[in-house]
């Protein structure tokens, strides 16, 4: 609905010219030439210039200077100056329409080109998580504030480890570029770490070290690492992030809690201790939601803020990507439209016993 509206808004100024120069035509005869209407004629090719491309606002320029000529001859302006006013401002009108709209098309070109580069460092960055990991299903949504831009700030990886199943979910204080190249960071220093350090505690003590050396404490970064191990549930270290939802077989959620909240990455290397690792269960054919707080701080038209552990029955589906892909939906119309925040969501799946046969979903 969102995207109609400005379609139709778009639709209905492209026709605004000839529209214009109707209304102006049909005024000229009925009214007479003494009340001035001759010259709005060139309304026609100033609407065009904001909508269309300069070669249809040349040809709308062209009909307006036509209908100027025939209704100044039928009004016997160019007995005197005024009917050759008239033509010199439709003219001298579409003429600035002609550069207007030559100019619009080469910024759009240039926004096209920098929303597609956008794109590739996004999918760069946030690269596809493994459908699979261990007894894992994933599946992941992100949609960005900035939408033009496709590109924000919240970050999420999966890391198939020799120590476990290794993941993230961030949100970069701040939007746009510059909040980009913070997730970058986090990222490249998760997915080495991920790899090296024995423990979760090691993980974030290296990204801890790699956010406080490249951003100066200019900028932090919440999060919540976790790690999976097959029989031995799960263990979460939480950097001021919100809590993750565990869904249990029978569709009840649970937000597991740390027992000390710690500060955010970037703000807690300097004296203060770190977060403790917290042990949760993590059972077959439950589900963990790691997500980050555009999807719980998004409100209704009322204020209110989304109510995700009310949602966890949506999350039934069996396909992993179609359930998440319903929950967003959700989330999109309690908001009445893309949330004012980067709002990500990764879903984990523990698969079952015998489910390791089957064709992965999502």
């Amino acid at each position: 609905m969102a995207e109609e509206r400005p379609r139709a808004g778009f639709t209905a100024l492209s026709y605004m010219p000839f529209v214009v120069m109707a209304v102006v035509a049909v005024a000229d005869v009925a009214v007479g030439a003494g009340v001035g209407f001759l010259p709005l004629v060139s309304l026609g090719p100033a609407f065009s210039g904001l909508v269309g491309g300069w070669r249809r606002t040349a040809l709308i320029g062209a009909l307006a200077l036509l209908l100027c000529v025939a209704l100044g001859l039928y009004d016997g302006l160019f007995e005197e100056r005024r009917g050759f006013s008239a033509m010199a401002s439709v003219v001298g009108v579409t003429g600035a329409g002609v550069a207007a709209a030559v100019m619009r098309g080469r910024r759009e070109a240039e926004l096209a080109s920098v929303r597609s580069i956008a794109e590739v460092a996004q999918r760069v960055l946030l690269r596809p998580v493994p459908l699979t990991a261990g007894p894992l299903q994933a599946a992941v949504s992100y949609t960005s504030a900035v939408a033009e831009a496709r590109i924000g700030g919240d970050l999420y990886e999966v890391v198939a480890s020799p120590h476990g199943i290794r993941v993230i979910v961030g949100d970069v204080q701040g939007k746009g570029l510059a909040a980009v190249e913070t997730a970058a960071v986090v990222l490249g220093a998760f997915r080495e770490a991920a790899h090296d350090e024995p423990g979760l505690v090691g993980v974030g003590e290296r990204l801890e070290r790699s956010v406080e050396r490249e951003l100066g404490g200019e900028k932090f970064v919440t999060a919540i690492l976790a790690e999976v191990r097959a029989g031995e549930g799960v263990i979460f270290l939480n950097y001021g992030h919100p809590a993750p939802m565990l869904v249990r077989e029978d569709g009840t959620a649970d937000f597991p809690q740390p027992a000390a909240f710690a500060l955010p990455l970037g703000l807690g290397i300097q004296g203060s201790d770190g977060p403790k690792p917290f042990h949760v269960d993590f059972e077959p054919g439950e589900q963990l939601l790691l997500y980050t707080d555009g999807v719980t701080e998004a409100r209704d038209e009322l204020g209110v803020f989304y109510p995700l552990g009310d949602r966890a029955d949506l999350l039934k589906d069996p396909d992993a990507h179609s359930a998440l892909a319903t929950l967003r939906e959700d989330l999109v119309r309690h908001a009445g439209g893309p949330p004012h925040d980067d709002a990500a969501m990764l879903l984990l799946r523990y698969r079952g016993q015998g489910e390791g046969e089957q064709p992965v979903l999502g």
